[in-house]
């Protein structure tokens, strides 16, 4: 007889106690849709409706996401305030980050502390990025905040809309604590720049998750207010009008890589959220020619980050920018998949460049320093999704990630893989 692993034997008492709790709280309950701006809120709304009427296939889904979600509910909450030194401005409310690749050329010294000069090593993680900043915690921050709110949506244990309550509140909204709605000191180097446009990516990756937590606590979570909701509708705001006219701001949309991809991404779904949704439709029309027409070439490839030492995750990191574009799209009448560049550009074909490497039918050719078949899967689905045969044939060959397969619960991309892996 097959032993089950440990973490198989907890998921699947995790699934029982879905499938017993679950149906019984909410039978009576009509699920409301949520006004996501990458996810489909209907999409979203249908699957808990088959959840509750007792799909084994959910039930063992919502079952790893809860796993999740009780992971986060004794950590945090998490503040800008209490990073050992403040950002340059002296503001200890200003995020801050240092640049992921840059490193030290002396060792430190009294006359030196930081080793300067600083000199850029691609692909290579400086350890000292993840310590004084605060790098780490808005990432917790925002996974933390996405997967407790979907485990709300779909168990209706308040326990989960109240910790993503107190996060919120903590990062964003309390005078004491919240973050200034700006990224002026994100990915600083050193003893050279206070900060920087690119560290704008260090939100732009992630922050989507966090608007569509909101769209979902405003479904009707306990302890969810209208304060908080307006207090994070302004936070928004005013994010969106400094990504939208500060020098950053400016600097990374015109960013021709991925930088500007994740960039138009963010506004798009800031002003989607935020009720500017002709902005947000502007952004994801424009998408068509300035990103993917000039990024991915005509055979699919995306020349720019195959010159990376990591083209593998860097090939998928930015297709997840595009398709989350794209999903936005849906709800502004904008159609990127149906896009075709003068060379014969798409989305679709991006995705099938992955393909031979993502279903393990061939190694993946160019440089990599640590390659990550299920790096892709999610990519491949959203293209399975949008009507790609190519990528719907290749679904049962992908590799799941780690931590779980959620895409039945949230169809979306996400960057499955890490950089700093």
């Amino acid at each position: 007889m097959r032993r089950r692993s440990p973490t198989t034997v907890v998921l699947l008492v995790i699934a029982a106690l879905v499938a017993a709790v679950v149906p019984a709280a909410h039978a009576q309950a009509a699920p409301k849709t949520p006004g996501t701006a990458v996810l489909d809120g209907a999409r979203l709304r249908q699957a808990k409706v088959e959840l509750q009427r007792g799909s084994p296939e959910l039930r063992r889904t919502v079952a790893q996401l809860t796993h999740r979600a009780d992971g986060w509910l004794d950590q945090g909450p998490w503040t800008v305030v209490d990073k050992p030194r403040p950002a340059p401005s002296g503001d200890v409310h200003d995020y801050l980050s240092q640049a992921p690749y840059w490193w030290p050329t002396q060792p430190p010294s009294a006359e030196n502390p930081w080793g300067c000069p600083y000199v850029q090593r691609d692909g290579e993680r400086n350890p000292e990025v993840d310590s004084g900043t605060d790098r780490q915690d808005v990432e917790k921050v925002f996974d933390a905040t996405y997967e407790l709110s979907l485990a709300w949506y779909y168990t209706g244990r308040r326990q989960y809309a109240e910790k993503a309550t107190q996060i919120l509140r903590t990062w964003f909204l309390d005078p004491a604590t919240r973050m200034n709605p700006h990224l002026e000191h994100a990915q600083f180097i050193p003893c050279k720049y206070d900060g920087r446009a690119i560290g704008i990516i260090d939100f732009s990756q992630s922050y989507t998750s966090v608007v569509d937590a909101l769209a979902i606590l405003d479904t009707g979570a306990p302890g969810w207010t209208g304060r908080d909701r307006a207090g994070m509708r302004r936070w928004n705001t005013d994010f969106l009008t400094w990504l939208t006219t500060s020098p950053f701001g400016r600097q990374e949309a015109a960013a021709t890589n991925n930088h500007g991809t994740f960039h138009d991404m963010l506004v798009a779904a800031l002003a989607y959220a935020t009720g500017d949704e002709e902005l947000a439709r502007r952004t994801v029309r424009e998408a068509a020619g300035k990103r993917i027409d000039t990024q991915i070439a005509g055979d699919g490839s995306q020349p720019q980050e195959l010159a990376r030492t990591r083209s593998w995750h860097y090939s998928t990191f930015t297709l997840v920018a595009h398709t989350r574009l794209a999903a936005i799209g849906r709800h502004v009448g904008v159609d990127l998949w149906a896009h075709r560049g003068p060379d014969g550009q798409s989305l679709a074909g991006a995705v099938r460049h992955l393909l031979p490497a993502a279903t393990g039918a061939a190694d993946w050719p160019h440089p990599e320093l640590e390659f990550h078949r299920y790096a892709a899967s999610d990519v491949v689905r959203a293209a399975a999704d949008a009507g790609d045969r190519a990528a719907a044939q290749a679904v049962p060959l992908l590799e799941p990630p780690p931590r779980g397969d959620l895409w039945l619960l949230r169809p979306a991309a996400e960057q499955l893989d890490s950089i700093a892996g």
